[in-house]
């Protein structure tokens, strides 16, 4: 009974203790104007972001004097002690005079109150999961997401599903701009080695959600935002060590805000590792470099993002009797006699430039547009054992008396491609409406062709077997509006209207394929929100759309 009384005494303590809160709003100090989304850090403690109003709450503090940091672009960072309190407390924020302002995310991106269910990850929480693991595994504990890994332990090539659905069914942007492979749908992260070093924060919406540039999504939406403005000087050097002989080195730099205009901010990222699978290694290496210059209601910004990836391959999965007797089997290269060609792998180089101007006409109507431009190159190769003539386009090989139908042979799988656009918004907010008004369009050139290296007899090097092109163009135009009815419920629209064009030349298994066709695509959303203190809630209604009936051009 001692015992049970002590429990339920310390339990009581442990309420009291811990059920400290701070309450606060953040405001323009010289306007005195709610700052929405502006992130809130304490040291040691979960963060959060400010809602449309400007408020935000941390809760189950303890007792004590903590260190507050609050950031915002546009405004000078600032730090304040403070103590828990039933009382909300203000917090003015200094303008920079400087339009600092990510239009291009703002378009896209659902609000606070938008009808859509969402997570938020800010700068601080994506630190503290970035060891060097791939995008999907910094994503794993956010609702929803199941995540895969090729080489099983989150380095490589890596996959996710969100609500069940793969990522050929999830549109990703960065920066507003569309990331998807815009043949197979699919996201390749191999491919951007150690971005979330140069992520600000990360919005997740489940479901159709506010897709508005790239591909159609079903399962969700997912928006990076690399476009922070860093107003103080900095330098950093990451490094981190893990099993299986993981690294991840990491150096950053920015200059800060240079003669009240200019700002400078880089990145080098090195990320290797053996892999849990056997031979399953990764070489990973990227660099990111932005540059930008400030005026009081203009921003002008250029980005320049690569990545670069040597991964052999592991993608073939394994049997139920390996997974009890041999689980790290990799069944890549060992069509080759004896020991597995030992350059079964996967080579890609990724080249990303993107160049934004934002400009603020009024307090209430502001403007984006970004042209970007994404080089891709790159091949895997693969041993193959017995492989006959013929399915290469190539008579039966004759020597001697003997006529031989197969050989063995070493091939490259290459792509070359180019995909470039522009995007483009204009944001009208005033009293209780917000409208976006937007759209974008983008061509995909692809170039596939293969080619044998080496045969064993019967084929020259440098044999291109196959050789094809496709082309792709993508044009939407969007309408999203807000308006809070009163300081309860919000309701909201979204009308996009989307035409896609695609061109293809023959497939590598099948040549004579032709395809030219066009689809039409009318994606309406409409939604009303409720929101009271920590109450959220909402109905909506969300079309999207990946198949129609086509049309000849």
């Amino acid at each position: 009974m001692k015992k049970l009384l002590l429990g339920i005494c310390y339990s009581l303590i442990g309420q009291i203790v811990f059920s400290q809160q701070i309450t606060g709003k953040v405001v323009d100090a010289q306007s005195n104007a709610p700052i929405p989304s502006a992130s809130i850090e304490i040291d040691g403690q979960p963060g959060t972001l400010t809602n449309e109003k400007g408020e935000f709450r941390l809760s189950k503090l303890p007792t004590g004097t903590y260190k507050l940091h609050i950031s915002s672009i546009g405004f000078k960072t600032s730090h304040f002690s403070v103590s828990p309190s039933k009382e909300t407390q203000v917090f003015k924020l200094e303008s920079w005079n400087l339009f600092m302002q990510p239009v291009e995310v703002k378009a896209i991106r659902a609000g606070d109150k938008a009808p859509f269910t969402k997570s938020n990850l800010t700068k601080k929480e994506i630190e503290q999961v970035n060891l060097g693991q791939d995008l999907p595994f910094l994503l794993n504990q956010t609702p929803s997401v199941v995540v895969n890994s090729d080489a099983g332990n989150g380095v490589g090539y890596t996959g996710l599903r969100i609500r069940g659905t793969d990522a050929t069914r999830i549109n990703m942007t960065i920066n507003g701009i569309p990331y998807n492979d815009a043949e197979s749908q699919g996201l390749f992260f191999v491919n951007l080695p150690d971005l979330a070093s140069s992520v600000n924060n990360i919005q997740i919406q489940r479901g159709v959600g506010t897709s508005s540039n790239g591909a159609g999504a079903f399962g969700a939406t997912i928006n990076f935002s690399t476009n922070e403005v860093n107003t103080t000087p900095y330098a950093e050097i990451n490094n981190s060590f893990g099993s299986f002989n993981t690294l991840k080195h990491t150096v950053k730099a920015g200059t800060g805000i240079i003669n009240d205009h200019f700002t400078v901010d880089a990145r080098l990222s090195k990320v290797k590792s053996d892999g849990y699978i056997d031979r399953a290694s990764s070489d990973l290496s990227s660099y990111f470099l932005s540059a930008a210059y400030l005026s009081e209601k203009s921003s002008l910004r250029f980005n320049i993002t690569s990545g670069k990836e040597k991964t052999y391959q592991a993608w073939y999965g394994i049997t139920e009797a390996d997974l009890i007797n041999n689980r790290t089997v990799n069944y890549a290269g060992t069509e080759k006699p004896g020991s597995p060609y030992d350059n079964e792998t996967d080579n890609y180089k990724q080249d990303h430039y993107q160049l934004f101007f934002n400009h603020q006409f009024s307090p209430s109507i502001t403007f984006n547009t970004a042209l970007f431009l994404t080089n891709g190159k790159g091949y895997y190769e693969q041993y193959k054992a017995g492989q006959a003539y013929s399915k290469y386009g190539l008579p039966d090989f004759i020597t001697g008396n003997d006529t031989l139908r197969e050989t063995d042979l070493i091939r490259q799988l290459w792509l070359d491609n180019k995909y470039y656009g522009q995007i483009i918004s204009l944001m009208y907010k005033s009293g209780q409406d917000q409208l976006s008004i937007g759209g974008g369009w983008n061509q995909y050139d692809g170039h596939h062709f293969g080619e044998i290296i080496w045969a064993k007899a019967g084929i020259d090097n440098k044999y291109r077997w196959y050789d094809h092109k496709a082309k792709k163009n993508d044009i939407n135009l969007y309408t999203k509006y807000q308006r809070a009815l009163n300081s309860k419920f919000s309701l909201f629209a979204d009308l996009q209207f989307r035409r896609v064009g695609y061109k293809i030349d023959g497939f590598r298994d099948n040549p004579s394929v032709k395809i030219d066709e066009t689809y039409n695509f009318f994606n309406p959303k409409f939604g009303l929100s409720y929101n009271w203190k920590e109450v959220q809630g909402y109905i909506s209604y969300s079309l999207g759309q990946k198949g129609t009936q086509p049309r000849r051009f």
